[in-house]
């Protein structure tokens, strides 16, 4: 990321009160942000199912995917612990979202996926989640979009 002209930041790492605030200001909206996406989670979660928690409905998403189709691997990738995935997994499979199968690749293991109706319930949550999101972002110029992605992606680095 680069400073504006108008202000660079410190070659000494120092602060300046011009900065203190806007990264405070950064923290602030990013903390609203974060509470925007959990509040989306946990109505992409009820879309699919009114009993599925926020997690369940990440647990789920990681499976239909395919990017995580073991426990381990689910684990992993949403950064949790092994029980809380265990419940889900078990949850998951009571409503019918989700199958364990032989894997095909090592018929000793057992992969995680997901059913027709999961499937289904994703789709429509990620269709409603994505119509939302491109409300907002319609409201933006292509120009305005194209800097806010390098910007995410040079803080993502």
């Amino acid at each position: 990321m680069s400073a504006s002209s108008d202000e660079v930041a410190p070659k000494d790492g120092a602060a300046t009160p011009d900065l203190d605030r806007a990264i405070s200001r950064v923290e602030h909206e990013l903390g609203r942000l974060f509470a925007r996406i959990r509040v989306s989670w946990r109505e992409a979660a009820t879309t699919v199912h009114p009993d599925l928690q926020p997690l369940g409905y990440q647990v789920l998403t990681s499976i239909a995917t395919g990017k995580a189709t073991s426990a381990g691997a689910i684990i992993e990738r949403l950064q949790t612990d092994k029980s809380a995935v265990s419940r889900h997994v078990r949850q998951l499979e009571q409503l019918g979202l989700v199958e364990s199968v032989p894997d095909p690749d090592d018929r000793r293991a057992r992969v995680l996926v997901a059913t027709e109706l999961a499937q289904e319930r994703v789709a429509l949550a990620r269709a409603r989640y994505e119509e939302r999101l491109g409300e907002r972002l319609r409201r933006w110029t292509a120009e305005d979009l194209d800097h806010f992605a390098e910007l995410l992606a040079a803080f993502g680095d």
